[in-house]
Order: C-alpha cells, then structure tokens, then sequence
C-alpha cells in the first residue's frame, strides 16, 4: 500500500491506496499547528501501514535537493508553518521513504499517470483557486529548475475594460493578483458563486487565463492543458477560455482542436491524492 498525503494550506487530505491509482481509504482535517496535524496524519497511517508516502505540499517549499532544508515550508503567511522541516519530520515518524513536491506538481502528475492526461507525454496543470499555481509534468517527471515554479505570477497585459490593480503584493496585476478567486471578490465585491451570471466578469477572467495559456502554450508546447480550481466550477469558462486563446495565438501555431488542449479535470478532485500516490512510487 501507498500513502498519500495532500498538504494544503487550509486541510490536510491523507489517503491510501495502490500503485493503480486506487484509492482505499481517506480521511481530511483542517491545516492548525504543524504538531497538532500530524499527530492526526500518524493517527490515520497507524491504522493503515505503507511502504512509501508521497506528499503534496502547499507553498513556498523548499525542492532544491542540495540544500540541507530540502522539503521544508520556507517563507509561508502561515506562520506556525515558516521553515518547518516538512519533509525531515515526516522522514523521522514515519522512518519510511518519503517523496514531496508542490500541490500544483502532484496534481498535474495524477492526471498525468490516472487521468486525463495519460494518453499523452506532456501536460500542464493549472489551479485557479484562492491562489493561481501550475505544474508541468514531461515523460513522467514534474518539471523541476533550481527551484519550484511560480506561474502565477507571470506579468499580463490589462484587459481594455478592467481597472483593477489587483491583489498580489509582490506584483499587484500579476495572473494570480488579477485572476484568483480573492481578486474576482475584490474587484467586484462578491464572491465568484455569487456572480455566476455576470456575463462580463467572466469575459475578463477568460481573457487573464487565456493570456497565461498563451505564454506556457508558447514557452512550453505541452499537450494538455488542463484547468482546475474552485474558480474553474465556474463550467462556462472553458469555452470562453479556448476563444479567447485562440484569438491571441492569431494562426501563428497550428492546433487542431482546441478543445482537446485545453481541457477540464479527469479526476474530479481525486488529482492530488492520486498525484502524491505516483510520487511516491517513482521514490
């Protein structure tokens, strides 16, 4: 048996299952103090032994393998988590093999091994939530530079009717200051479920996400690219998306059928658990 351990800022999800990808038995519980959560992830794997566990962690997260903080949180506005040795501590409870990678990295890898990118060799996956994050995974492998990416924070060009500066406070109108879920509530004082048929809303959203995919598309050239997130229940925008995109790449590279490039979910919401499952069997 695999474990799995879904990191995220808000909750932890913990999960066993097979190398198939099948799922087993799970359990979630809300992000507090790093001793209290992992009193509750020990809990859950005391009564379900593993031979490895992979572990999908929110961010910043140290991926640099020859730095001695390897798989620590490093400078998170969660403050009982800043530089907590993440991975170490895991190491040390659990005396087992243990792979970590981003959130974003896993979940593009669970399409990639059980979903809807299986048929493919490339694919990017792209979160657009209370954070905007993506992943690239190639020939199995999520990419990986010096350190993790951060695309959500590529520079866009403002859509003609937006005055919004937006909300990140590195960068204001980056993607993720201008397209995530908080900055659709602050430009417009609601809550993205609360504007579902505010036409122009979504129009402005389309336009922000279509930009980034034409930036990754063109620097990258994956496959697939697929599109999740709280703010992407939002059905209508996947075709919005795929006409504004194409209306950016204006001809100048071919693709024959859009609606198979840019694509939702396969895996509902399974992509994460199944993810840290695939990374722990590449440990």
């Amino acid at each position: 048996m695999i474990g799995a351990i879904e990191a995220g800022g808000t909750k932890f999800v913990c999960a066993v299952g097979y190398p198939d990808g099948t799922i087993v038995d799970r359990t979630a519980f809300p992000t507090t103090t790093p001793e209290e959560t992992l009193a509750k992830v020990e809990e859950f794997f005391s009564k379900h032994p593993v031979e490895k566990i992979g572990v999908g962690a929110f961010g910043p997260i140290n991926l640099r393998t020859n730095s001695e903080n390897y798989g620590a949180i490093e400078n998170t506005p969660k403050i009982p988590w800043r530089h907590y040795p993440l991975l170490e501590e895991l190491k040390k409870r659990f005396n087992l093999p243990v792979a970590i990678n981003t959130d974003v990295a896993v979940a593009c890898l669970g399409e990639y091994e059980y979903g809807i990118g299986k048929d493919v060799s490339s694919c990017l996956y792209i979160t657009v939530g209370t954070g905007i994050g993506a992943g690239l995974v190639q020939d199995g492998n999520p990419f990986q530079g010096k350190n993790h990416s951060e695309m959500g924070h590529i520079l866009l060009r403002k859509h003609p009717d937006d005055r919004f500066e937006g909300i990140c406070p590195s960068h204001g109108a980056c993607l993720e200051g201008l397209a995530s879920g908080p900055a659709i509530e602050a430009r417009h004082g609601r809550k993205g479920a609360e504007l579902a048929e505010e036409d122009h809303v979504w129009e402005i959203e389309a336009y922000y996400l279509a930009q980034a995919i034409l930036n990754y598309f063109v620097v990258l050239s994956p496959e697939k690219i697929i599109l999740g997130g709280g703010v992407m229940k939002q059905e209508k925008l996947y075709p919005m998306i795929r006409k504004q995109f194409m209306e950016l790449l204006n001809g100048y590279i071919e693709v024959e059928n859009v609606d198979e490039l840019i694509v939702a979910p396969g895996l509902d919401d399974d992509q994460g658990v199944k993810g840290c499952i695939a990374l722990a069997v590449k440990e």
